[in-house]
């Protein structure tokens, strides 16, 4: 009799069991709904500039420069405004790379933007750089971007561009002019160009350096950093004279796994 009471509560537990699983997938899927639309939603102004004519001409990637001109070791950043491994970089790294590097001559140091797909609020971003640069702005705009990335990145809002007023209010700029200037999204094609630039010279993370003739992908420490630049002025050195703009442009690069090999 025991044993029949047993079965017959076994019998009964299964339906109720698959009507809550019934339930429970119910719930997934409208939850995938319902997300869906908040992210449709809430997508910044301007995400869907990034829908470029192919056929449409891009200007010169030529990028954001700091330090002289003729300095012998040549820097080039593709970043993320919203990558937090670049954020990382600039608090760690860029300061000594600034002062030690850039401010003494030896490296010329170029920045150029390379939004990923999966950051919503980074064109945007690279957008008020680029228009803070206009007015002759652009690294005091990147360096409160990256301080205060937690404030206006994807997660913390999906209208980023109140605080960048705020940032464009707080450097010094001519806020109506910057604000036209971002409305527009003016710099488009030149941020385009910078992505098209990193894509080309084989970029697949950020930050990813080229320093010299090598390519050194990720969030590296300053020694490490005067490592590969030590090696490119010594190359340099040796190096025959170069003709033509575009020289550097079209050397061949040398890939380095920043976390397995040495300069």
């Amino acid at each position: 009799m025991s044993q029949q009471k047993r079965t017959t509560g076994s019998q009964k537990a299964s339906p109720a069991r698959s009507q809550k699983g019934f339930y429970t997938v119910l719930g997934l899927v409208a939850a995938a709904f319902v997300f869906f639309g908040v992210y449709q939603y809430s997508k910044p102004k301007g995400a869907e500039s990034v829908k470029i004519d192919p056929s449409t001409p891009l200007p010169t990637a030529s990028g954001y420069s700091i330090g002289k001109e003729d300095a012998p070791v040549k820097v080039v950043e593709f970043a993320d405004f919203e990558c937090p491994a670049c954020a990382q970089f600039y608090t760690l790294t860029e300061p000594d790379v600034r002062t030690r590097l850039v401010e003494t001559g030896l490296v010329r140091y170029t920045f150029m933007d390379f939004p990923l797909p999966i950051h919503k609020n980074t064109w945007p971003a690279s957008n008020a750089a680029a228009c803070a640069n206009e007015q002759g702005k652009f690294w005091e705009m990147h360096d409160q971007l990256f301080q205060t990335q937690d404030q206006w990145n994807g997660f913390a809002t999906s209208r980023p561009g109140g605080k960048f007023k705020e940032i464009a209010q707080q450097i010094g700029l001519d806020v109506g002019k910057w604000e036209t200037c971002f409305d527009e999204s003016k710099y488009e094609l030149n941020i385009k160009a910078h992505e098209q630039e990193a894509v080309r010279q084989g970029a697949g993370q950020t930050p990813t350096f080229i320093i010299g003739s090598r390519r050194v992908p990720g969030s590296i420490s300053f020694d490490k950093f005067k490592a590969y630049v030590d090696t490119a002025l010594a190359e340099a050195k040796l190096a025959p004279p170069t003709v033509g703009a575009d020289s550097a442009a079209k050397q061949q690069v040398q890939v380095v796994d920043s976390a397995k090999k040495t300069p």
